[in-house]
Parts: C-alpha cells; sequence; structure tokens
C-alpha cells in the first residue's frame, strides 16, 4: 500500500490532511484519485479513509515552497466529495488557509521568527496573496491561547490573515455585471466578486426574515428553487455562463442584526445549502458589498444607520448561525474600488503528524465542481 507524508489539522471551522505537492504526482487527476482514497470518499461515513462524513472535514490543503517572488509558500485547496468520488480544486477555503502557516513552519518550508512569523502563502485558486500573522514566542508554533471563534469549541492562539487584493478573485471584476445592482426576476440582487462571486439580497425579498435556522432553510424546498433560479441568472450576467454544476457564485441573505454592535446578520449558501455559519470567503465579499455605493448591503447598512452615504466602514461584524465573525477592511485613497486588504482572525491547531495510507486509484473517479462549504 502506497503512503505520504501528512499533518492533520483543524484550520478554523475546518478541518483536514494537509501534504506537500512534492509528494504528489503533478498531474491533478492523479492527485484527485490519491485525494478520494486517502479521505475515504465513496461512503457516506468515509469509513475506509480519514474523512469526517461531513463537507467541513473533508479538505485537503497541498503546500509547497513557492515560486511566486511575493511568496513564501503555495497553497492549493481542494475540496472532496463525501458521497460522490468528486474532486474539486476551483474553489478557495479561509478556513484550512488559517493552519497553512503553522503548517509551513512545523515542515521547515518557513523559518519561524521569535514573537511573530508572518508567512506568505500564494493561493493557486485564486492567484491571490494571503499574509498570515502565526504567533511563534521561542521561535515555535503557539496553537494554545485565549481567543475564541464562533463554530469552534474552546479556545486557542490568534492567527491574523491578510488577504490582499481580492476584487475580482474569478472574474476580473468587483462588478461583474457592471452594476452594484440587479433586479433579477423582480428581485434586487448584487452581483460581488471579492474572494468569491456571490450573489447578495435581502431576506425579505424571498419571503424570509433572515433570522431562520440553517435546518429550516434547508427543509424549504420552494425557497432553494427560487435562489437557485436567481443564483443560475447571476452566473450568467456575471460572465460565467451556466452554473447549474458549479458551487460559483455562493448565495448570501442579509437583513438586519440584532446586535446593536454588528453590522449585518447573514445566510450564506453553499449553494443549496445554508452554512451554519459563514465563510472566510464569503465574509470577505460581503463587507466589500457593504461599502460599495448603491449596492443591496450598502442601502441596507445606511437605513440601519450602521453607515453613513458617502462613508467607508472599516471594521465590519457580521451575524451568522453560530455567531460573529469580525473583519477589518482597508482602502486605499478611501476607494471603495480599490479594496487593499481585509484581515480577520482565525484559529488553528495541529491534530497529528505521520504517514497516511491509500489504496490504488479507482477505474472511474472525477474532479468536477461539488458543493464547497468553507
Amino acid at each position: 500500500m502506497n503512503s505520504i507524508p501528512c499533518v492533520i489539522m483543524r484550520g478554523g471551522t475546518s478541518r483536514g490532511p494537509f501534504i506537500r505537492m512534492k509528494d504528489l504526482p503533478s498531474d491533478q487527476a492523479q492527485q484527485a484519485d490519491i485525494l478520494l482514497s486517502l479521505m475515504g470518499s465513496g461512503h457516506a461515513l468515509q469509513i475506509d479513509g480519514i474523512g469526517g462524513g461531513d463537507p467541513l472535514t473533508s479538505k485537503v490543503a497541498i503546500v509547497e515552497r513557492s515560486s511566486h517572488p511575493d511568496a513564501d509558500v503555495d497553497y492549493l485547496f481542494a475540496q472532496v466529495d463525501v458521497v460522490n468520488k468528486r474532486v474539486d480544486f476551483n474553489p478557495n477555503c479561509g478556513n484550512m488557509l488559517s493552519a497553512v502557516g503553522p503548517y509551513a513552519i512545523e515542515t521547515g518550508l518557513v523559518e519561524p521568527q521569535d514573537g511573530t512569523t508572518v508567512v506568505k502563502v500564494h493561493n493557486l485558486n485564486t492567484q491571490r496573496l494571503i499574509e498570515c500573522h502565526v504567533p511563534t514566542p521561542g521561535k515555535q508554533v503557539q496553537y494554545e491561547g485565549s481567543v475564541t471563534i464562533s463554530g469552534v469549541p474552546g479556545s486557542a492562539a490568534g492567527i491574523q490573515l491578510s488577504f490582499l487584493d481580492i476584487m475580482g478573485s474569478k472574474t476580473g471584476q468587483l462588478l461583474p455585471t457592471g452594476n452594484a445592482c440587479d433586479d433579477i426576476e423582480g428581485v434586487e440582487v448584487s452581483c460581488i466578486d471579492a474572494a468569491t462571486p456571490i450573489m447578495l439580497l435581502r431576506a425579505e425579498s424571498v419571503g424570509l426574515t433572515g433570522h431562520e435556522a440553517p435546518a429550516e432553510l434547508d427543509n424549504n424546498a420552494p425557497l432553494l428553487t427560487r435562489l437557485e433560479t436567481l443564483r443560475r441568472e447571476a452566473g450568467r450576467r456575471m460572465g460565467m455562463g451556466d452554473v447549474s454544476q458549479s458551487v460559483l457564485p455562493k448565495v448570501v441573505l442579509i437583513s438586519e442584526a440584532e446586535a446593536a454592535s454588528h453590522t449585518l446578520n447573514v445566510r450564506y449558501f453553499v449553494p443549496h445549502r445554508c452554512h451554519k455559519a459563514i465563510a472566510v470567503t464569503g465574509a470577505m465579499a460581503v463587507a466589500a458589498a457593504i461599502n460599495v455605493p448603491g449596492s443591496v448591503a450598502n442601502h441596507m447598512a445606511i437605513i440601519t444607520q450602521k453607515l453613513s452615504a458617502g462613508q467607508l466602514l472599516s471594521q465590519i461584524t457580521l451575524e451568522h448561525p453560530s455567531g460573529s465573525i469580525e473583519l477589518t477592511a482597508e482602502y486605499r485613497q478611501q476607494n471603495a474600488f480599490d479594496l487593499a486588504r481585509v484581515s480577520l482572525i482565525r484559529t488553528a491547531r495541529k491534530i497529528m503528524s505521520g504517514q497516511i495510507f491509500y489504496t490504488s486509484p479507482p477505474k472511474e473517479v472525477g474532479h468536477h465542481a461539488i458543493e464547497t462549504v468553507d
């Protein structure tokens, strides 16, 4: 039986194996074969591998030294389907990225500094750069700490992630349709591409309060059908073609936040189920949308007096089903269309390291778009 070195880590609200690119074949289809085997895909419990039977625990991070002049390491994210033998290398995962810095230091790809080590990551899924500020007192990765994040029990050391120049990550434009607000079948939506493409709309425009539990939304078949119809048309208008077999763009419903200190309340779809929290990339896209004049999110923030007309909001807190997430947006020359970086705090933990075994590849596999949960 074949084996490769592996470190299993939790990154944010996700978990999975971290593997060196040099230990995998160069052909991506062959990479997919190996990932399907080691995760145990093809069974609801992934009983023959290390996957946890859930999209949040069926993720893989592939890391290697980078040839990019401004990066230390390359990071390729892979979402491995639980039941179907499919792997998607197209989306990004900001939660798994939380552990890329610690992994790079632990495996000798980056030399640690005393205090804090900044690991510069080149994300191969989006061709964007991320700075990971990893606490390394005494030149050792620190995992224990007092930082808590919604969706993860206990506390850990905080890792700051700063995503650079996230606008147009997939389509090349912050506003792929050319408009801050579009009308699709009588519903006002904003199509935004920042870290990930999203279609954003008010929950009330589809008959919701926006505070429904994910399970309630998942069981609302007419709602899911309606959202999918709007999503497919949004994808077409965004220049993404037929998105019926793609996870992008994602759908975000927004409503007024319950807490006075929070900016907006969100329900994030992935794309046919409601996320129990919100993806890091999705949160960044919403943060960008809030500052785009005329967008659905901008309009709601002004109505709820969380934002003044013409103002750029730098500190943003989004409510979601599991709690909240805080982000900091930095703009060049106070220009809403020149977003320099978005930063947030995540945590990570090393769970185990060793050799992971995989079987010979099955006869029929693929690496097509599947639902991705960040």
